[in-house]
């Protein structure tokens, strides 16, 4: 079947191109930095403005909201579209501090690759393995970027060793650095021989010189340093840590380049690497487990809602991930959920704080539509042929605060940023007839959450309001039979969920237990992500 102009080959063709990922890593690790540097190295921007970066250097442009800018991390997601050789690249970024784990899960859901950095001095950190287990629930294939290596840290081998016993990957190293972590001066390239030397620019603002060197050249150029990376190798060699693509895309295996994303270091062979090794746009399962071919009618599902983003606009984004067909700006979709028509005469896509009217997408790319009201996270668009894909799973909230409105003459406003803050996912928004809707409770997964929140209440929606934290720190899902025990026992509040669930919350895991223990029929359900 056509989608306008185009033919069942060219859908297929376009799909095959696209290369949607997201770079995952603790805090600090480097994430925004690489995001420029491969948005630079693409020629989507002509200079890389890393968060730390001098002053006069520009934001990062994937970082739009001020509290991103002030603080130097991300919050919120962008979504970066870029060429490079014959592919097209979507970099949906995700929020680097822990505290927005839950939107991270959701942006994970859209892609198809995951690039891993970890830090050379650091190692493994906790919220780099969290996200690491997310995407191994979802079989997300992983790239491994040792970043840092301008700067003074653990040995090559020894990292090997540990990405391969905490995260059970075969870690099968593309390049290896030559000159020891803080004296990086380029890479052998472990499938031609040949060695790849780097020279600095002015504060990493622009593309570093690249010269390549036969194995012979490079011996004379660098002598000891590159007769230790070649041993070093040759070590790889003896354990068959070779790049294999089929345990690579099973989840299996782990390709592995070495840089410095400050300096702009090793950026192209990522580039590289993700055109030759990361998997392309293909059939998605829906709810049934049933793919859904990227040549069929056109689907996608929303993994992010976002307002607030541009005081110029005062409009609302769903993200849509293309999973088959052709988007045209204008066609009328249908809303699985509902089976209401859905109009797309606004259609973006989104480079940090630009925007540019986007009339078509294929399967992969990622479409922000304006002012959808009426979307969700995990809901899924459709045209002709049915298809709903799998929701998105909600974390369970571990710190609770109720939150009021200053100013009861703004209480107009603030039931709306209240609801708008729940529709979007920033936060949780539990309720009941007890507290009434002028004291909803707001559940977060880290604190960091609302502050994001009172700011966005103060500023976007012009309704200051307070917060007071509730001495609870865990919910369980229970039922509506259940509620009149619950109510009795002390340290436990019984709320709803905007989504539907009832969420009983404990003041800790020993009040959960003891609850347990006096009334074992009751049900108290982990949320649990899936």
């Amino acid at each position: 079947m056509t989608s306008g102009q185009y033919s069942v080959k060219d859908i297929r063709h376009e799909a095959s191109r696209r290369r949607t990922f997201a770079v995952i890593s603790h805090p600090d690790a480097g994430k925004s930095t690489t995001t420029e540097a491969l948005a630079l190295h693409a020629r989507a921007i002509g200079q890389a403005g890393a968060t730390h970066g001098k002053a006069g250097r520009r934001a990062t442009v994937s970082d739009w909201m001020q509290m991103e800018q002030d603080r130097g991390i991300s919050i919120s997601s962008a979504a970066l579209q870029f060429e490079y050789r014959d592919a097209v690249f979507n970099l949906v970024d995700t929020p680097g501090h822990a505290d927005f784990s839950e939107d991270t899960y959701r942006v994970l859901s859209a892609v198809d690759c995951a690039v891993m950095l970890i830090d050379a001095a650091k190692g493994l950190e906790a919220q780099t393995m969290k996200l690491f287990e997310v995407c191994a629930h979802r079989n997300i294939p992983i790239i491994t970027v040792v970043n840092k290596w301008d700067r003074p840290g653990l040995d090559a081998l020894e990292l090997m060793d540990e990405v391969q016993q905490r995260t059970g990957l075969l870690p099968t190293p593309i390049t290896w650095p030559v000159g020891q972590s803080g004296d990086f001066r380029g890479v052998l390239d472990r499938i031609s021989g040949e060695y790849t030397k780097y020279t600095r620019t002015d504060g990493g603002a622009t593309i570093a010189g690249e010269d390549t060197y036969t194995s012979e050249a490079a011996a004379d150029l660098e002598g000891d340093a590159w007769t230790t990376a070649v041993d070093e190798s040759d070590l790889l060699e003896m354990e068959d840590q070779n790049h294999d693509q089929e345990t690579f895309l099973a989840g299996k295996s782990t390709p592995v380049m070495f840089a410095s994303a400050v300096l702009n270091f090793g950026i192209h062979k990522l580039l590289d690497l993700l055109v030759d090794l990361a998997p392309p746009a293909e059939a998605r399962l829906d709810k049934d487990d049933q793919p859904r071919p990227v040549d069929d009618p056109f689907s996608g599902f929303v993994f992010k809602v976002q307002a607030g983003m541009d005081s110029h606009h005062r409009d609302r984004l769903a993200y849509i991930r293309v999973c088959s067909g052709v988007f045209e700006r204008g066609t009328v979709l249908t809303h699985a959920s509902t089976g209401k028509p859905f109009a797309t005469k606004y259609a973006q896509q989104v480079f940090g704080r630009d925007r540019d009217v986007v009339d078509e997408a294929f399967p992969g790319d990622v479409v922000g539509l304006v002012n959808a009201s009426a979307l969700r996270v995990g809901d899924s668009l459709y045209l002709d042929k049915k298809v709903e894909f799998p929701g998105i799973p909600t974390f369970s909230p571990e710190h609770f605060m109720v939150i009021r409105a200053k100013d009861s003459s703004k209480y107009k406003q603030f039931r709306r940023g209240i609801e708008q803050l729940d529709h979007e996912g920033v936060i949780q928004v539990l309720r009941s007839d007890l507290r009434g809707d002028q004291a909803p409770v707001l559940g977060a997964v880290g604190p960091m959450q609302f502050e994001v929140a009172e700011d966005r209440m103060t500023n976007e929606f012009n309704a200051p309001c307070s917060l007071e934290r509730l001495n609870f720190s865990l919910a369980r899902r229970t039922t509506p039979e259940c509620v009149p025990t619950l109510a009795r026992e002390r340290s436990v509040e019984v709320l709803h969920r905007s989504d539907g669930e009832l969420l009983a919350l404990f003041s800790d895991r020993w009040r959960l237990q003891g609850v347990q223990k006096n009334h074992p029929d009751l049900v108290l359900e982990p949320l649990v992500v899936s």
